[in-house]
């Protein structure tokens, strides 16, 4: 938790707030009040590059340091500007429920034979202690053929770590091309028949 992050004291139009590089945020907490501050775009985005999900050391406008962690980004669709930030302050002697990324590594060997690769999960919801939280979980997928995939029982997590998603869910799967085939010929069987009963 070697990132400290200054948060200022809101004020003025939020406009004039995200123009000189500092994003609106609120910080909540069960045992005090939110707070409504602004956060400054530059190494609030660097955080979010270097792991969405990390444990930040944050100073409020009162000099006060809390540990938190991002709950929730909002982002302008069509630009990919920040526009607001919500942070949730933790208690690092208490265990934790956030979500946590999925690396996927190697390169499939249904892909070599002709498999299309496709995600369905990038993330877990998991629980452990603050300190015990990992930067992500790693599945080797390298072994995978068409037709197989891996679940996220099939995740090794550390021994601290509690895994609290389905288990059953499906992280990521190797669709043969035959699959792909059977969606797009009744497409094309509806409209051969379409252009039949126009003649």
């Amino acid at each position: 938790m070697s990132t400290t992050i200054l948060l200022s004291e809101r004020s003025g139009p939020v406009k004039k707030l995200r123009a000189g590089g500092h994003i609106p945020a609120v910080v909540y907490s069960s045992r005090m009040d939110s707070e409504h501050v602004t956060v400054p775009e530059k190494e609030i985005r660097a955080s979010l590059k270097r792991n969405p999900h990390a444990i930040l050391n944050v100073t409020l406008p009162s000099k006060t340091k809390h540990p938190v962690i991002v709950h929730q980004v909002q982002k302008d669709c069509l630009t990919g500007q920040l526009l607001h930030i919500d942070f949730l302050q933790i208690n690092m002697k208490e265990q934790l429920d956030t979500s946590i990324a999925v690396h996927f590594t190697g390169e499939a060997k249904g892909t070599k034979e002709g498999g299309i690769l496709q995600i369905e999960t990038h993330e877990v919801m998991i629980r452990c202690m603050p300190n015990k939280l990992p930067e992500h979980l790693a599945v080797d997928i390298s072994k995978l053929s068409i037709g197989e995939h891996i679940t996220i029982a099939d995740l090794k997590v550390p021994k601290h770590v509690e895994v609290l998603s389905d288990p059953e869910t499906i992280l990521v799967t190797i669709l043969g091309m035959q699959k792909l085939d059977e969606a797009v010929e009744p497409v094309a069987e509806q409209a051969e028949e379409a252009v039949e009963s126009k003649a």
